[in-house]
């Protein structure tokens, strides 16, 4: 049996200032860096075989921070990348709402609707996402691996797993960096265990 422990990168200054990153990067806060150091304490007793970490540098630096001094390989895997968000990028909220308030609705409040001229749908992340999962399962018949990635790319992840349909996307639970999710793999089949917990975070208020 395959258990996945999936998690979403540390808070960075881009979150704090409401700028969208997508493929592009910010470095994260002390406080991104503190709770990925408690996902390391809340995982201390796990036996991980292998973590797979998005390309990004704030999913790679929230990895190693995990992984700390164990001898845990990290493997990059560009499949796990935040969603492509084109012309959004660097932007923050309110801006992209002033020059492209139908997309800026569409993606918050019906996502099966967005389609953005340049960048990714929801469901192009999703399939992409779960073709980096594959290739994960593939590799590893049972154990232990950790995958560091981005907040859109599990929030497709799990929408799929309770077989709900992207028009839920958004449905709780936030997805809070660090938060922990878990997924058994067993006969080929994926089963949701855990989804977005922040027991081991402290005062993290549910959105």
């Amino acid at each position: 049996m395959l258990t996945l422990y999936l998690t979403r990168h540390g808070e960075t200054e881009w979150n704090i200032e409401k700028r969208m990153q997508g493929w592009q990067d910010s470095p994260l806060t002390e406080k991104g860096r503190e709770d990925a150091r408690r996902l390391r304490k809340r995982l201390e007793e796990v036996d991980l075989t292998a973590i797979y970490a998005s390309t990004s540098g704030r999913a790679l630096d929230t990895a190693k921070i995990i992984r700390e001094e164990r001898l845990i390989p990290i493997y990059q895997e560009e499949r796990l990348r935040e969603i492509h968000l084109g012309d959004w990028e660097g932007k923050t909220h309110d801006e992209i709402q002033r020059f492209d308030p139908i997309s800026f609705h569409h993606f918050w409040n019906e996502p099966h609707l967005y389609a953005p001229k340049r960048g990714e749908r929801f469901i192009d992340v999703q399939n992409r996402a779960f073709a980096a999962l594959k290739n994960i399962i593939d590799q590893h018949s049972s154990g232990n691996v950790l995958i560091v990635t981005h907040g859109v790319v599990l929030k497709t992840i799990t929408t799929r797993l309770k077989q709900a349909p992207l028009e839920e996307l958004w449905a709780p639970p936030f997805m809070h960096g660090a938060s922990l999710t878990t997924v058994r793999v067993k006969d080929g089949r994926l089963e949701l265990l855990v989804e977005a917990d922040v027991s081991h975070l402290e005062e993290v208020k549910e959105v």
